[in-house]
């Protein structure tokens, strides 16, 4: 199940959104990620080992919705600091050179 929903949120939700994801962070993580979360109140019985107790889909959402708000307060604090320190964006030039030369120095050779 968790494979599939990593599928889906990897071509059809990115497709669907249109958003830029060039290492399917989200759609395999994020997405298999809730799958599994929301699975295992589903799943979860604490007559094999008692780590059913309290595992509801509800109390597992409940966890989702706080884990999505603490990464993106998380995020966003990242990329202030990043802003103000180093910049989020490389220069036109240095985008125009390609950023293997720009950045590393690197050239491709043919």
């Amino acid at each position: 199940m968790g494979g599939a929903a990593a599928y889906v949120g990897a071509v059809w939700l990115k497709r669907l959104l249109k958003y830029d994801d060039s290492l399917d962070a989200f759609g395999v993580h994020g997405v298999a990620g809730i799958a599994g979360a929301l699975l295992t109140g589903v799943f979860a019985d604490a007559a094999i080992n008692g780590a059913g107790e309290g595992a509801s889909v509800v109390n597992q959402f409940v966890g989702i919705l706080a884990t999505i708000a603490w990464s993106a307060i998380a995020t966003f604090a990242i990329l202030m600091v990043c802003r103000f320190t180093t910049g989020l964006r490389v220069s036109d030039e240095a985008e125009v050179d390609g950023l293997d030369l720009s950045q590393h120095g690197e050239a491709l050779h043919e």
